[in-house]
């Protein structure tokens, strides 16, 4: 008979294999998410009268379906990609009845909308859906098995046919979407809230222990091809970065890397990270990178000059967000102190740091030199480098406490996430989308 694996969420399948494993879904877990869990496969009356130990046959990887969406989103599957793989499959569905009309004369419906679509997966949360088996598959068995969705027209939904069948009532809402990626039907479903705290499982102990494949083969966090490299202007951003990342996105952190400043930044500075950036456009660097440029007047120019560039899709470049407490900011000049807006002139890392930690004077910044390109100021934050260490500092638990805060350095994370989910939705927009990866 051999040994299934499936990916499953709240019990239904959305994908699955035989004797091997499979699509690779270790990019959607994290080395935490590794446990045993029970296993309906497993006779635990043979394990308990034989005295074995059923642990090695029960592992698996498991997360909350709430935690599993934002590195679904950084694989390239949020909902706009997700919208338009459900057009694309619903448009081929579509063609294939017309060019089938010769031999089946009943009326094509209009296929649901992608809105209309996920309104039926709104009205059917996982929970609430009979995972009891009907063995028999006579026509009160199917009957009962399709009694929930009685209303609907089923022959709406794109690859919907007379062969559409399942085991259960869960079963057969599975048999209903899964014309769409394993992880778009995860993001769709995810958007439902009855649905967040469904546990996302892959479980591959028995396929293990009977032989199919080795542990290796089951390795959590983000592949090298999926990660991000984020290029900064200075060594002060990574060890920020990688500090709030670890502090308030551990959950997608393994996503993140950073160039190796142990022995000194190799191309520090606005103008020599613009040169790097030009210069891995130029030779196809297949990586996925992000150029950060500060929100200062040098970062203004450093990022006006990328965008002049045509980059690959697996590049982009951003500064870090404009905020609007930045708009009237203390800064100090021949004028003397005044507040002034220090979005795009003054705005390095540390101003998105909590600036009212240690015994400092008040958080000012002082204007520099002029930038002739631009006609504006370039400023720098006073004491910066004290800033950054008291932040360097912070753990968990004293963010928890609300003793340091943390909403400027939030926002920088935001739009990281949010760029580097942007490359990963133009690199996926080069797959087919009218075909899904089904393995079996």
């Amino acid at each position: 008979m051999g040994t299934e694996i499936t990916l499953d969420v709240a019990g239904m399948s959305v994908t699955y294999s035989k004797n091997h494993r499979g699509i690779d879904h270790g990019s959607i877990f994290q080395e935490q998410d590794r446990k045993a869990i029970r296993s309906d496969q497993l006779d635990y009356d043979w394990f308990e009268e034989n005295n074995e130990d059923p642990t090695p046959f029960e592992m698996a990887f498991t997360r909350p379906l709430k935690y599993v969406v934002p590195r679904l989103e950084l694989l390239g599957f949020n909902l706009e990609y997700v919208r338009r793989e459900y057009d694309a499959v619903a448009q081929d569905w579509l063609e294939e009845r017309h060019r089938l009309q010769v031999f089946d004369e009943r009326p094509i419906p209009d296929m649901m909308s992608f809105a209309e679509f996920g309104a039926f997966a709104a009205a059917h949360p996982l929970d609430s859906l009979d995972d009891t088996v009907v063995s028999n598959m006579d026509v009160a068995s199917e009957a009962k098995i399709r009694g929930r969705f009685d209303g609907t027209q089923l022959d709406r939904i794109p690859t919907y046919g007379p062969g559409t069948r399942g085991y259960s009532e869960r079963n057969f809402f599975g048999a209903l979407v899964n014309f769409l990626d394993p992880y778009s039907i995860l993001r769709l479903l995810a958007e439902i809230d009855a649905n967040k705290d469904a546990p996302v499982v892959w479980q591959y102990g028995l396929l293990v222990q009977n032989g199919y494949e080795t542990e290796r083969a089951f390795v959590p966090h983000a592949r090298r091809t999926e990660t991000f490299l984020i290029a900064t202007e200075g060594s002060s951003d990574i060890h920020i970065l990688k500090h709030a990342l670890a502090l308030l996105r551990p959950e997608i952190a393994d996503f993140f890397r950073f160039i190796d400043v142990s022995e000194g930044h190799p191309f520090s500075g606005t103008g020599s990270l613009a040169k790097f950036a030009e210069g891995l456009a130029k030779i196809d660097v297949h990586n996925q990178v992000l150029f950060v440029f500060d929100n200062d007047a040098e970062g203004l120019e450093a990022h006006q000059r990328l965008s002049a560039l045509t980059l690959p899709v697996n590049m982009r470049g951003m500064m870090l967000p404009e905020l609007d407490e930045f708009r009237s900011f203390p800064a100090i000049g021949p004028e003397g102190l005044h507040c002034a807006d220090i979005n795009r002139r003054a705005a390095a890392i540390e101003c998105y740091l909590d600036l009212d930690v240690g015994d400092y004077p008040a958080a000012k910044v002082r204007w520099t030199n002029h930038k002739k390109s631009l006609d504006t100021y370039q400023g720098a934050l006073e004491f910066k480098d004290a800033y950054r260490k008291e932040f360097l500092k912070q753990t968990v638990q004293t963010l928890a406490e609300g003793a340091y805060d943390a909403h400027r350095i939030e926002a920088v994370l935001e739009s990281l996430v949010a760029e580097c989910v942007a490359i990963a939705i133009d690199k996926c927009r080069e797959v087919d989308l009218a075909t899904p990866r089904k393995i079996n």
